[in-house]
């Protein structure tokens, strides 16, 4: 036989055995088919073995495997055959799906989901039959199919018993004793409310307190000089502070409203007024400053008629003091005005039975752990009782007056320190007794559950209105590569998105500068609030984004210093402390922690790191101004350019500066001068009152009055446009 023929059958031969495995393992790949039984090749394979080099031993094998069938197990079959039934033709879709599972739900092979993935921007050959799809992608398909998806229902768990714990029934009349007035104190900032009761108390908060003004909720029991009791919450009067007062109005019978006598009515006195309305307590009127030469008592009642406080020498209600908190002037007549009207309330509580009060104000102490103050409404508090606040719970272990004294009891409208809760509770959570530990662990998880199901239930509609949204978007992205084949999609997707998928993460750093990431620290849980409530109003997310990453009591920890390392952000403390190894520790790894004692010195600082977060404007500052009062053209060369004759009006011409064209108040050419000459000398700077010729960079006619203005560009740093209020 002829050696040539013999090499081109064979050729031929292992192109066509080739050809065949190829196909065999396309077919598996691309329709995900069981085997099927391969032919054998119809050549004798004697053939083959003459020249061997044309045959590796590999290729020899994997022709050899594939003509074996694949056996699928019992467990693999009976997955095959299982189809989920179809309700009217509505698949059950979950957010994430097996390309397997989507088949089974939708009673197709997958060859069918394969088809339709060809709609999408997905990559075929990168999937398998236990890949994964997303909720968008699934609905597509679905919708291709000519069928209707309705969301899998979460396993239901067994209802479960409601193990919360409430308040008591209303209490009979014959148990109830009086108990002492509970008093809030509400003002505009710097009115003087906590000298009003460093006053009565004979003592110096104020003096202590950051810059003056109080920033904390403080519960004081005060002994009048007529042997009665009074309870006093003393409010912040700062803007920053609206719920610390609103919370203390809601565990109040009687508000003292202070108004200076010469600033009269302000914005958080309208605010204080607001408070007690809402909360249908009783005013009291305190005139404070009234020993000032300034001071005008009379504006204020007058003032007050505006928001319906109406004095009693107007025919109203509301009882007026003239008072001097800082010499003690008329300050027995104020509390004796207190004592009238609680006696007129006739306030009383059972001090029996189980414990119910309110959380004032809550802190994490460095050496006692979490603790509240709070204010007892009903029942007798006492060391070992379990109590009940939020989501945490408490074995009292000690109590303590305003002063720091222990105490073994607290009856009703007496406020008091509580220590031994787990966790820092909320403040203005309800404190509920229970009869043991196993109840209060009862309470807090089904409080718990309650709030998980509720964030559930917020979470799944934020995530379908994202999930809406993206769709929108995708589809309209879909519209306008409608005419490509999937190949070129694919493509032009490639090509927007290339810059992402290559960036450094540091460029990714730089392109996300408009971000300021924050952790803010504070003492107690009112302080956070405040700044949080603050950082709620900004508005500006255009020009800068603010994203808190994080929240919380105490002092500044490494923790919160590798967080803000991960986010690049910076740490906000209010009225806490970062010790020296943190410091060290934050300059390390370049993270600043601002910490502060008065909240509105906190908001400027904060206000300064969005500044430095904004691009640079471009200010254009004027030079000099010139008019055109005669137009010529020389010619260089082949061409013709066209020359202004100028006189300088104002400034100066600098040819190093930038200038504008200005004709009939628009704006013609923008850009540099090729030449400035002056009696035909190339000149630099040509001042006022002096004429000279200049000629464009670009070719552009002048006309016969034209302005000339030069000007430089400067860099002016902005300032964010939020304005917190104060």
């Amino acid at each position: 036989m002829n050696r040539g023929l013999i090499l081109k059958f064979e050729n031929l031969v292992q192109l066509h055995g080739a050809c065949r495995q190829l196909r065999t393992l396309s077919y598996r790949k691309v329709y995900r088919a069981q085997w099927k039984p391969v032919q054998s090749c119809a050549h004798p394979v004697w053939s083959l073995l003459l020249y061997p080099r044309f045959w590796q031993r590999d290729k020899l094998i994997s022709v050899a495997a594939s003509q074996h069938r694949h056996l699928a197990t019992k467990e693999e079959t009976k997955m095959k055959k299982k189809k989920i039934p179809l309700t009217k033709g509505e698949v059950e879709i979950r957010q994430k799906m097996t390309i397997e599972e989507l088949a089974r739900a939708m009673g197709k092979d997958i060859d069918h989901i394969y088809e339709a993935l060809l709609y999408t921007d997905i990559d075929l050959d990168s999937l398998e039959p236990d890949s994964i799809l997303y909720e968008d992608h699934i609905k597509l398909i679905v919708k291709k199919s000519g069928m209707k998806y309705k969301s899998a229902k979460l396993k239901e768990e067994k209802e479960r018993e409601n193990t919360d714990a409430v308040k008591r029934p209303p209490a009979d009349p014959a148990v109830l004793t009086p108990r002492p007035p509970v008093v809030t104190v509400l003002g505009h900032v710097d009115h003087g409310k906590t000298t009003l009761l460093d006053s009565l108390r004979k003592t110096q908060v104020a003096s202590m307190e950051a810059g003056g003004i109080t920033q904390h909720i403080g519960a004081f029991l005060v002994h009048l000089p007529s042997g009665e009791k009074v309870t006093f919450l003393d409010t912040p009067g700062h803007a920053a502070f609206s719920a610390m007062r609103a919370r203390g109005t809601h565990v109040t019978d009687i508000v003292i409203l202070v108004v200076a006598a010469e600033d009269g009515v302000m914005q958080q006195t309208i605010e204080s007024i607001q408070h007690a309305k809402n909360a249908g307590v009783p005013l009291i009127l305190a005139i404070n400053k009234c020993d000032k030469p300034e001071a005008d008592p009379e504006r204020v009642k007058k003032e007050l008629l505006a928001h319906d406080v109406v004095c009693e020498e107007f025919g109203g209600d509301v009882q007026a003091v003239n008072i001097s908190a800082l010499k003690g002037e008329n300050l027995m007549v104020l509390a004796e005005a207190t004592v009238a009207l609680a006696e007129m309330l006739e306030l009383k509580a059972d001090s029996t039975g189980l414990v119910e009060g309110t959380v004032i104000e809550s802190r994490k102490d460095k050496g006692k752990g979490p603790v509240t103050t709070a204010i007892i409404q009903r029942g007798t508090l006492r060391k070992g009782c379990v109590l009940v606040a939020g989501k945490t719970w408490a074995k009292v272990r000690c109590m303590f007056d305003e002063n720091g004294k222990a105490v073994d009891a607290a009856s009703p409208g007496i406020p008091v320190e509580i220590m031994g809760w787990k966790e820092v509770p909320s403040a203005g959570d309800e404190i509920l007794e229970v009869e043991s530990e196993q109840r209060a662990h009862e309470v807090v998880a089904w409080r718990t559950y309650v709030e998980q199901q509720e964030r559930l239930k917020r979470d799944v509609e934020v995530i379908e209105a994202k999930q809406k949204e993206h769709r929108m978007e995708y589809e309209k992205k879909q519209q306008k590569l409608a005419h490509l084949t999937w190949r070129q999609r694919k493509a032009v997707l490639y090509k927007a998105n290339k810059h992402l998928m290559f960036s450094k993460p540091k460029e990714r750093t730089e392109m996300d500068k408009n971000v300021l990431s924050v952790i803010v620290k504070g003492d107690v849980d009112g302080s956070v609030e405040a700044v949080l409530n603050i950082l709620d109003s900004y508005d500006a997310d255009d020009e800068c984004k603010l994203d808190i990453i994080h929240f919380g009591m105490g002092d500044i920890s490494e923790t919160d210093v590798s967080l803000a390392e991960a986010f690049n952000g910076v740490i906000f403390g209010f009225s806490v402390k970062a010790n020296e190894s943190i410091k060290r520790l934050a300059a390390k790894k370049g993270i600043k922690i601002k910490l502060h004692n008065i909240i509105y010195k906190l908001i400027d600082d904060l206000k300064d790191e969005l500044n430095s977060r904004l691009p640079p404007s471009v200010v254009e500052n004027t030079i000099g101004e010139a008019s055109v009062l005669n137009i010529f053209s020389v010619t260089v060369g082949k061409n013709k350019i066209p020359v202004a004759g100028c006189r300088v009006q104002k400034g100066l011409l600098d040819k190093k500066m930038k200038f504008k064209l200005i004709r009939n108040g628009d704006v013609i050419w923008e850009g540099s001068l090729s030449s400035l000459k002056h009696h035909k000398d190339d000149v630099q700077v040509i001042k006022a009152g002096m004429d000279c010729g200049l000629s464009l960079d670009k070719y552009v006619e002048f006309n016969i009055g034209d302005e000339i203005i030069c000007y430089e560009e400067k860099e002016v740093q902005q300032t964010t446009s939020w304005d917190p209020g104060f």
